[in-house]
């Protein structure tokens, strides 16, 4: 089954010449079948980027998805032309009366920063708040994830002592989880950045639960809530370039900066990539659509009988 998009979105044609099965709306509303309603909250800069790589998670599955872009009424995007996010994005209040099936809250360059210092906090607070009770399950990934267990467990994120950034062997605590069925004991996933949360911070609260971690990098995916909150500390969705592209662009600029951790052949940055995270990445978002088909009510308006566990927390 494809990925759903709306006319004219930029990674339709990207991923069309990739082979991934991508459909236009208006020729999906003639099909009966009730697709996995998605939203992805896109807080990067770059967003046609963002969207071009969740968009190839996502569409990496026999299920039907029917995705929905916002972003920030109350930050102006200045990296991506405002036609796009026009024709393309809604926001908050566009949506607030809709519910769905999942949601990606994305990372975003503002991790030195306290939350509440960040200038879209107060809306995408009230966005976390409204998924208790409007979305089965919520993906958080990078500061994403560190906004979302502040938000809703109170664990404050770390500054690092150096920038955590190339792709890290980890290991899966729990294999019996639907979020990691099907991944080997040991697999590599991309990191990129300069904040964390902490193994002992998140031990503390016991409703969640750690499912995979690095030893050189820390947690990476936690869950809490019968996995209806997702926490992702690394980037699964990357391509190929991205490290690379964020590598070059510290360089120019002169920040500090250095080679990607396993990311270049002999790590030479003059050297080819070896990509080594794909498939356990494409598998992470497909167990995470298949838990969502699987467990969410097919009137989404049942929702509301399922809101105690979520509204708990």
């Amino acid at each position: 089954m494809p990925i759903l998009v709306q006319k004219g979105l930029p990674a339709y044609e990207i991923l069309r010449e990739e082979n991934v099965f991508v459909m236009y709306k208006d020729r999906a509303e003639k099909q009966d079948i009730r697709p996995l309603s998605i939203a992805i909250v896109n807080l990067m800069p770059t967003k046609e980027i963002t969207e071009t790589q969740l968009i190839r998670m996502l569409a990496n599955t026999p299920l039907q998805v029917d995705l929905h872009l916002l972003t920030m009424d109350s930050h102006e995007s200045t990296h991506t032309d405002r036609r796009h996010m026009d024709t393309f994005y809604k926001t908050y209040e566009e949506i607030k009366n809709h519910r769905f099936d999942g949601m990606i809250i994305t990372g975003a360059p503002v991790e030195f920063l306290p939350f509440e210092e960040v200038d879209y906090w107060k809306e995408l607070s009230e966005i976390m708040e409204y998924t208790k009770r409007n979305v089965f399950s919520v993906m958080h990934i990078c500061w994403g994830a560190q906004a979302g267990l502040y938000y809703h467990f109170g664990i404050d994120k770390r500054v690092t002592p150096a920038k955590i950034f190339g792709v890290f062997k980890h290991t899966v605590n729990n294999k019996r989880s639907e979020l990691t069925r099907g991944f080997d004991e040991e697999f590599y996933a991309p990191h990129s950045r300069n904040t964390q949360v902490l193994k002992e911070d998140v031990l503390r609260v016991h409703e969640l639960e750690i499912l995979a971690e690095s030893e050189d990098a820390g947690l990476h995916i936690i869950a809490a809530a019968n996995n209806r909150l997702v926490f992702v500390q690394g980037h699964n969705e990357y391509d190929r370039n991205t490290l690379r592209h964020e590598y070059e662009r510290d360089i120019a600029k002169g920040a500090p900066i250095t080679v990607p951790v396993n990311y270049f052949e002999d790590d030479d940055p003059e050297g080819r990539v070896i990509v080594k995270w794909s498939c356990h990445g494409n598998l992470f978002f497909t167990n995470w659509l298949n838990f969502v088909y699987q467990e969410t009510p097919y009137d989404l308006a049942d929702l509301d009988g399922m809101r105690t566990e979520r509204g708990a927390l």
